[in-house]
């Protein structure tokens, strides 16, 4: 009879033991979910600055195309000082070309890059014009002061037959 006192001694502490969660434990798995909701939040903040950088590379190429189609159209690299001055304009400011260049209020759309620069380098001889486009977003500004380039550049060669 005593044997079966001290069995069941035994059997009810062992449950009396793995009964309930430690504190040790309950510390860990919130560590864990924490770790795990600040890696979504970093995640999610590097997807919205990608798709900024990408905006900002898109409106690079149509400011780009935009040039290079006048110069289709006026079948020569060599544009007029103040259509060139223009598009630097817009490619430096929000303002469309077509809102800076007449007095309609409907433009195209287009609006300029932060911090943009825009040059065109003509070829006469060849009959060749590179246009170059560099900006600097904001967000990039940080990784340009621990030594990395945060200027990002868009090159397109025109060339005319």
């Amino acid at each position: 009879m005593r044997v079966r006192r001290r069995e069941a001694y035994r059997i009810h502490r062992a449950r009396c033991r793995q009964s309930g969660m430690t504190l040790i434990e309950v510390l860990v798995s919130m560590i864990l979910l924490t770790v795990a909701l600040l890696s979504m939040v970093i995640a999610q903040a590097r997807v919205s600055q990608m798709s900024s950088d990408a905006e900002d590379r898109n409106r690079a190429a149509m400011l780009a195309n935009e040039l290079a189609t006048m110069m289709w159209q006026n079948r020569t690299v060599s544009l007029p000082a103040s259509v060139v001055s223009t598009w630097q304009t817009m490619v430096a400011t929000n303002v469309s070309y077509r809102s800076a260049t007449t007095s309609s209020a409907v433009g195209s759309g287009l609006g300029g890059l932060p911090n943009g620069t825009g040059t065109v380098s003509v070829n006469a001889a060849t009959n060749t014009a590179t246009i170059t486009i560099t900006w600097q977003a904001p967000s990039r500004g940080i990784n340009a002061a621990a030594g990395m380039s945060g200027t990002s550049q868009y090159v397109t060669q025109v060339v005319l037959p």
